[in-house]
């Protein structure tokens, strides 16, 4: 997921409960799967920025020789203004962007399946 290009708000959003539930029927399976979802994306961010800020690590034991780096705190400032992974999890489940299946709903429909035939 390109968490950059995203059309997610900044800020939090006001939604319709039914729209979020539209899909799984249930909102507290769609809040699990955004849940879900969110922490993915939050891992990814999070191991992105700290490749970037590991370019500019010091591994020098003295103190004195600590200063701020300009390119560093750019970096930073720029995942701060990013969407929050929650956000941007909500904003893949309303488009249809996120893969989820439930195994317990695939069982019972291949049982009821094998019923029929």
């Amino acid at each position: 997921m390109d968490y950059k290009k995203s059309k997610a708000p900044v800020n939090t959003v006001t939604r319709n409960i039914m729209d979020l539930c539209q899909d799984t029927g249930n909102i507290y399976e769609s809040v699990a799967i955004i849940s879900k979802r969110a922490n993915q994306i939050s891992l990814q961010i999070k191991d992105d920025l700290q490749k970037k800020l590991a370019e500019f690590a010091s591994y020098n034991d003295s103190l004195e020789e600590v200063f701020e780096n300009r390119e560093q705190i750019e970096i930073s400032r720029y995942y701060e203004k990013l969407p929050k992974p929650s956000l941007l999890a909500t904003q893949e489940f309303v488009e249809d962007k996120v893969y989820w299946r439930d195994p317990a709903r695939d069982a019972q429909q291949n049982m009821d399946d094998e019923h029929v035939s």
